[in-house]
């Protein structure tokens, strides 16, 4: 298995810190192969710009498009073209990063704002009748499994159906489908730590062995079943789901998930 680890922590000493070490001792003991984008040791440049874009970069700047021609014509800025190459290389991803403000930090944001560009993550495929593109279980990631590794300070009631923070899986959601999911990756159920900030050296060697055994069962964890854009479920081309598909009592996001 090749890994590649997207981590998004300033601290090194952090408990995501220690998670993603751990994640690269664990699998390359077990004799995977491992990269890692440690994206503030990198000093990764968060924002979009026309710099990203050199010579295909229009004025005014239109992002999708810029990013397209840029690259086809194999121009964008190296750093960017590194993390695509890291990508199309490992057949599993990690991302390791706290859980800020009910997202993604914003350096991690930024991260898939350069790196998913048309035609490398999204704008493939045939629009027709029967196809909308390619995305949503097809694309040009297919093949590739994710998991997000998360930390969040408070308690794990907070995150429940019922909990003032909303449920885990819906706050995940706009990364796992809308993100990840969209270019073809499929998606293992996430692992997420709570009340991180009252945790403890012993309570950290349950999360350790937890966590070594989650990455240990990567290749044999079935991933989320998140309905195919493609393949029926929905009408084409105003992308409702079928009626009768619908789980009784089922709304929101969750009525995107088969079963």
């Amino acid at each position: 298995m090749k890994t590649l680890i997207v981590h998004a922590h300033p601290e090194p000493k952090s408990l995501n810190g220690s998670l993603k070490d751990l994640a690269v001792s664990t699998l390359e003991n077990a004799g995977h192969e491992v990269q890692v984008s440690d994206l503030y040791a990198m000093n990764w440049k968060a924002v979009v710009d026309a710099a990203d874009y050199g010579l295909h970069a229009s004025s005014p700047l239109k992002v999708a498009r810029d990013s397209g021609r840029a690259f086809d014509a194999g121009t964008l800025t190296p750093d960017v073209r590194t993390e695509q190459e890291k990508l199309l290389w490992a057949d599993t991803i990690i991302f390791q990063f706290p859980l800020w403000w009910y997202t993604m930090p914003a350096i991690l944001k930024g991260w898939v704002d350069r790196v998913f560009t048309f035609h490398f993550a999204y704008g493939v495929g045939e629009h027709s009748d029967t196809k909308y593109g390619e995305r949503f279980g097809e694309g040009t990631l297919a093949g590739r499994r994710a998991l997000l590794s998360v930390t969040a300070g408070g308690p794990e009631p907070h995150y429940a159906a019922r909990g003032i923070a909303g449920p885990i899986d819906d706050l995940l959601f706009p990364i796992q489908h809308g993100i990840l999911y969209y270019p073809g990756i499929e998606v293992l159920p996430p692992f997420v730590l709570y009340s991180t900030d009252r945790m403890t050296d012993e309570d950290y060697a349950d999360v350790a062995k937890a966590w070594k055994q989650r990455l240990l069962t990567l290749e044999s964890t079935e991933p989320i079943a998140f309905r195919r854009q493609n393949f029926g479920d929905y009408e084409i081309p105003s992308l409702q789901l079928l009626e009768g598909l619908d789980p009784a009592g089922r709304t929101g996001f969750g009525l995107h998930v088969r079963g």
